[in-house]
């Protein structure tokens, strides 16, 4: 699972911070969440790719939504044929058409538009799911959370072989399925050569958010939570008024929910340069596992169970 941070500032963008947007690479599938102005150009600038089935929407305030119509007609110039979906929050609908086609003009390809609600399973694929969760903002908002399936246990190629006379081939696949096997007049069930079940990855995207217990329980043992961190200490009355969080606040999330990493966005202007401070504030409560997102930072999160440790990468790119 790969996730690319496009965009990390807060509702005003800056010379190094574009408005919200994130994409999510897994197995092939690109997934983006929220689309603020000048998407498109950092898609390209960070060679995501921009083979994009699903588009994530928090809620409609223009630093979430305003690169949409730019997106979306990019797709169209380039002979787009396959559908969209974009997912926003109920009541929304007509407005994400006018965002979607301003000009009056639709786009060629199919575009399909899902209200949903927190608590709905919003995509469901074979290995994996995306539903949205509450979140505590100042209008009809969701978050969204990626959670993947248990995966097969370790198949125990030596004890199978060595012990039980197996060869590789069908038998081994049988096995790996769930399914006994008849070797040499006796009857070999699964769980002798596989282990148990071994957790898959969860990733949590918060938007803009107020902490909220909703979030906790979404993030129980996420790998990766990517929480609203709009301000520091000193503006703490400020995230109150305005529905966002603190850098402190989002820790205390991340810590609730026994997150194993943190990634602070939404950065507020006021920080520019400076976002290492709420780094530092975030850091008290939630040591060493928490850092400040930057555009253009690309984030490889592994299985809970690999051998491979999580690993950040800034890409410079002009």
């Amino acid at each position: 699972m790969r996730v690319t941070f496009l965009g990390t500032s807060g509702a005003v963008p800056t010379t190094e911070r574009n408005p919200s947007a994130l994409l999510v690479e897994r197995e092939g599938d690109r997934l983006l969440f929220d689309c603020g102005e000048g998407t498109q150009r950092q898609m390209m600038r960070f060679e995501t790719g921009f083979d994009v089935g699903h588009i994530f929407i928090s809620h409609l305030h223009g630093d979430h939504v305003l690169g949409l119509a730019g997106l979306l007609q990019t797709w169209d110039f380039n002979e787009r044929e396959k559908p969209l979906a974009v997912h926003a929050p109920g009541g929304t609908r007509s407005r994400v058409e006018t965002l979607i086609a301003p000009t009056g003009e639709q786009p060629s390809y199919p575009v399909r538009i899902h209200q949903i609600e927190a608590g709905d399973t919003v995509l469901d694929r074979e290995e994996y799911e995306v539903r949205a969760i509450e979140v505590n903002h100042q209008t009809n908002a969701v978050g969204y959370a990626l959670v993947e399936d248990d995966r097969k246990g370790r198949f125990d190629r030596e004890k199978a072989q060595e012990e039980l006379g197996l060869e590789p081939g069908p038998e081994y696949s049988k096995l790996h399925r769930g399914e006994s096997v008849e070797h040499e007049g006796r009857t070999i069930h699964p769980e002798e050569v596989v282990g148990p079940p071994r957790p898959g990855r969860k990733f949590v995207y918060t938007g803009d958010t107020r902490p909220t217990e909703s979030v906790i329980e979404a993030a129980e043992n996420a790998d990766l939570l990517v929480h609203d961190g709009t301000f520091g200490d000193e503006h703490h009355d400020r995230a109150k008024k305005t529905a966002h969080s603190t850098a402190r606040e989002a820790a205390t999330v991340a810590r609730d929910a026994g997150a194993k990493r943190l990634a602070l966005t939404h950065l507020s202007t006021r920080y520019t340069g400076r976002g290492w401070q709420l780094e530092d504030q975030a850091g008290e409560i939630f040591d060493g596992r928490v850092f400040m997102a930057d555009d253009g930072m690309r984030v490889d999160v592994p299985y809970p169970d690999a051998d491979r440790e999580f690993s950040l990468e800034m890409l410079d790119r002009a």
